[in-house]
């Protein structure tokens, strides 16, 4: 089964971000991982709205927990940390 991988994001410092992107899709990739959304239009119907939400495909969970755990993607996320807020999760669904 498949993984989704669904981040919700406020970027609270622009140029440190930029490197945690420049780096996490590389890392995201190297895992198999695919970027479907990539902070498009949306509508909050429900809960706290963030301005900045993706959604990547992994081949399975247990991918994009290890692409998330990955040296790549921590260095990537050394970044992201306190320059944003986020709330990250990994959904199974059929392939």
């Amino acid at each position: 089964m498949a993984g989704l991988w669904i981040a919700h994001v406020t970027v609270t410092d622009e140029e440190a971000y930029g490197k945690y992107a420049k780096l996490a899709g590389p890392a995201i990739a190297d895992h198999g991982g695919e970027f479907l959304a990539r902070g498009g239009r949306f509508v909050q119907l429900e809960g706290k709205e963030r301005p900045r939400n993706v959604v990547a495909r992994f081949p399975s969970l247990e991918k994009a927990v290890e692409c998330y755990n990955s040296d790549a993607y921590q260095e990537a996320l050394s970044h992201a940390r306190g320059a944003s807020e986020r709330e990250l999760m990994v959904v199974e669904i059929p392939d």
